[in-house]
């Protein structure tokens, strides 16, 4: 067994080293800058490197290619794709996932933010396109991009998150998928534009309502309610994504931004807002974007895409090549603010010990949590539970079930969606060979 330790039983740890069962170790070692862990991990991996001298690779013997003017990823990271439901370009609602096993850090590259489209992408000019306000104000007002541009500008971090993200999760049988394929409908960004509050007030809102109907440019005109409530809390209407105009995957030129509430409430193409008094029922929040209950009941409204979190490596798709040190990492988010700390578990939930979160850590936004590890080679199962500062904790999967319910035949595919808002634990099970499959615990 490696370095020498003795195997954890029973959630009891090893060593003075160990934090908790299966080798998970205190987080210390990367908070204090990882040099102990870091040279732990390279003694077992680097061999003899200082009886070579360098050479020159190929590379370094000739000039390299000519600056482009768009900056494009290296040809070895051609599969650092989105996956997509319908590769075949079929006319209908299409996913793109975002490969979060392929990622780390918090901001999702425009390129490889997550997106989904009822109606394909509209190819909208943005010198012709306006934004409405209207309904249940005292002066509707008409707004370009241009215009928009003009207002100081807000920049938030957030995540957004489909309702139906991780709906495979409802499997009554483990969907053998990655991270992307299971958790790939959620990204999260940097957003710059006007705060809908300021908008709002310019109108004049009439005191009474309570609710915005905020519509798409889409072929579907695809709209949603929002609570007036929400509106002045946090609410953009974005212009810019990480720094660039956003991509029209995401809503060019213009989006609601709702940081925390369900993804499809997040109107992409924003050409309407519609003051009223009482919410649309639409299509997408009476039919698609209703969870439904073991009972056989729904919720009416369920707008909070709540805590969770979930390991990204190692993860399903990966292999571990031998025992010896690795780092867990995965990310943590929540609708109703910021991660206070993230819990991993090496032996599905027996024992656990406190990750390192990465900072800055915004609200909600993802935070990138990390957990130093010594593997010994033995089968065991990772997972993480994450918890806010609002006092929410991410349920086990039994508790979820419980509430939830879950699907009485397996899930034939990843791209499934019995249900909605899963926000339980994801458990990857380590085989004794390396490699990762996913498991329930």
């Amino acid at each position: 067994m490696s370095q020498g330790k003795r195997r954890s039983r029973g959630g009891i740890p090893s060593s003075a080293d160990d934090v908790a069962g299966n080798g998970l170790l205190n987080r210390r070692a990367l908070l204090g800058g990882g040099l102990a862990f870091a040279s732990a991990a390279s003694a077992a991996t680097v061999t003899g490197a200082a009886a070579e001298p360098l050479k020159d690779a190929p590379w370094s013997l000739e000039t390299g290619a000519v600056t482009p003017v768009l900056q494009t990823p290296s040809r070895f990271e051609k599969n650092v794709v989105r996956t997509l439901s319908n590769p075949n370009n079929e006319m209908r609602t299409s996913h793109a996932r975002t490969p979060h096993h392929l990622l780390d850090g918090t901001v999702t590259p425009n390129s490889l933010h997550f997106t989904i489209n009822h109606s394909g992408i509209p190819d909208i000019d943005p010198a012709q396109h306006k934004l409405v306000i209207h309904g249940m104000v005292k002066q509707p007002l008409v707004f370009t991009l241009d215009t928009l541009s003009r207002y100081p500008l807000v920049t938030r971090m957030a995540f957004l998150e489909c309702g139906g993200n991780s709906g495979a999760m409802f499997s009554n049988e483990p969907v053998q998928a990655t991270a992307q394929g299971l958790h790939g409908l959620v990204s999260n960004a940097e957003w710059t534009g006007v705060p809908l509050s300021i908008l709002l007030d310019e109108a004049g809102v009439d005191r009474s309502a309570k609710w915005l109907i905020a519509e798409g440019a889409d072929s579907l005109a695809l709209h949603r309610s929002v609570p007036v409530k929400k509106a002045y809390e946090d609410a953009l209407v974005a212009i810019y994504q990480n720094g660039e105009r956003l991509m029209p995957g995401n809503g060019y030129p213009m989006r609601l931004l709702l940081p925390g509430y369900q993804g499809n409430m997040n109107v992409k193409f924003l050409r309407r807002i519609k003051v009223v008094n009482e919410p649309a029922m639409s299509y997408y929040e009476a039919r698609t974007y209703s969870q439904i209950l073991p009972g056989g009941k729904a919720y009416r409204f369920h707008f909070l895409q709540e805590v969770k979190s979930f390991i990204t490596n190692p993860s399903f798709g990966q292999a571990l090549k031998g025992p010896g040190y690795y780092g867990i990492s995965g990310i943590a988010y929540s609708g109703n603010g910021r991660i206070a700390k993230v819990m991993v578990s090496a032996d599905g939930g027996t024992s656990w010990a406190e990750a390192a979160l990465q900072e800055p850590v915004l609200p909600k936004a993802f935070t990138r949590f990390r957990m130093p590890w010594r593997w010994d080679g033995q089968p065991v199962v990772l997972q993480s539970r994450a918890s806010d500062d609002a006092g929410n904790t991410q349920p086990t999967r039994a508790e979820f079930v419980a509430v939830r319910g879950q699907t009485k035949k397996p899930v034939a595919s990843a791209n499934a969606f019995p249900n909605q808002h899963y926000n339980g634990p994801t458990s990857w099970g380590v085989a004794s060979d390396g490699s990762i499959k996913h498991v329930y615990a």
